[in-house]
């Protein structure tokens, strides 16, 4: 690509806020060090824009006594549109390492999902509409380390190079679909998510696949390792995940080492981990076999999308599921873009009767309730007259029968 310019320089950077007061449409994308770093931190800031596009090196900025501060009035002006690829991670960046909030938000992502694209990653888009194939080679790079190489330049620039032009692709078939509105929802709940402090959460290790079907005694050494292992990866700087897997932690609790050459045959323990990180892990694992053994877990729910439905309940839930399944083909979106299963199951709880009742289900907002309010009651309705009629046996719902196209409401 080559036709881009490297901001390191508080005055380059000045020259650049200056000129972008002057557009009103931007492509914004980022890049950070969470697969390198304990801590995640903003690397890279891309911007294109009519005038070409800028690489904006925060980490530079800071070594010369400047900030991404002149970017901040831009990215809050509501008059100037920021087109980004999947804006979630590169908002929580923005926001959390840069102190900036972003205003006037178009996801292209978020739009090719609502427009029922098979494959809706930047390089499957920009490849279907430009017949361009975009390098992938640089997604793991680490984005701290300096200088960067002109390949990671090359690649950081790529990924801003299409936005605007695809936006604007993109935005023409929502509106031909009459889906614009739905991404304007979806887009405007972006603009006001909020990300906390992060913060190390102790019982972190029971979300490790197969934790919960350990004994007490494999789980008090399992929190153990886990703890150990968040100690070492805070003082080397690293995640956590590369200092020892889950899958390691889970076996070692689940079979104990008895010693370091025991421990050095264990897979995911390497020469280095053993030499780094053995004697701490041994001491680990033998806090938990000699201390008190794990408490119970809790079985209590989750939250309302995760209390345990009764045959009634899952009986609503898979009629709901049978209507998503045809209601989203006619639609042309993923079932789960059109309705996420924790909001069916939310919804088969509740077994609302009216709009205002269904309007209630959280999660279930704006467009979706538009798009799927009506037919969700009358498949509940359906369900309920069934049951009550003992029309099918418990566990056992009847096939979902779609209702007729002309009682079917406008779907865009």
């Amino acid at each position: 690509m080559g036709d881009y310019r490297l901001i390191e320089t508080p005055e380059a950077l000045e020259e650049l806020a200056q000129s972008l007061r002057r557009d009103r449409v931007i492509g914004v994308d980022t890049e950070a060090d969470s697969f390198f770093h304990y801590v995640d931190k903003l690397c890279l800031m891309q911007i294109a824009c009519k005038s070409g596009i800028f690489l904006v090196d925060p980490l530079k900025l800071k070594e010369n006594g400047g900030s991404l501060e002149p970017l901040a009035p831009i990215l809050a002006n509501p008059e100037v549109r920021k087109i980004f690829h999947a804006a979630d991670y590169d908002l929580y960046v923005l926001q959390r390492h840069g102190g900036m909030r972003v205003r006037n938000i178009f996801d292209t992502m978020i739009s090719a999902q609502l427009l029922g694209y098979p494959a809706v990653g930047l390089s499957a888009l920009v490849e279907q509409h430009f017949g361009i194939k975009l390098s992938k080679d640089q997604q793991r790079t680490d984005w701290s380390r300096r200088a960067l190489s002109p390949v990671q330049l090359e690649y950081a620039a790529s990924d801003v190079h299409y936005l605007i032009e695809l936006a604007s692709i993109i935005e023409k078939e929502l509106r031909a679909k009459k889906r614009r509105e739905w991404a304007r929802q979806e887009f405007a709940l972006l603009e006001e998510k909020v990300w906390p402090e992060r913060q190390f959460d102790k019982q972190g290790y029971l979300r490790i696949k197969g934790a919960k079907k350990l004994s007490p005694r494999s789980l008090a050494v399992l929190r153990e390792l886990f703890l150990v292992r968040d100690k070492r990866a805070r003082h080397m700087d690293k995640p956590p995940f590369k200092v020892l897997g889950n899958g390691t932690l889970l076996e070692l609790a689940l079979n104990p080492p008895q010693g370091k050459r025991a421990l050095g045959k264990r897979k995911g323990v390497t020469d280095l981990v053993l030499r780094r990180h053995g004697n701490e892990i041994l001491e680990g694992v033998q806090r938990g076999l000699d201390g008190p053994e794990h408490p119970p877990l809790e079985r209590r729910p989750q939250g309302g999308a995760r209390r345990r439905l009764d045959r009634r309940g899952e009986s609503r839930l898979d009629q709901l599921k049978r209507w998503r399944t045809v209601h989203s083909k006619e639609l042309g979106m993923d079932p789960g873009v059109l309705c996420p299963n924790a909001v069916l199951e939310e919804i088969a709880w509740a077994n609302p009767k009216s709009l205002d009742q269904l309007e209630k289900v959280e999660a279930l907002r704006g467009w979706r309730l538009e798009a799927i309010g009506k037919e969700a009651l009358a498949v509940l309705a359906r369900a309920r007259g069934a049951a009550s009629a003992g029309e099918k046996p418990a566990g056992r719902p009847q096939a979902y029968k779609p209702p007729s196209k002309k009682r079917a409401p406008s779907r865009g």
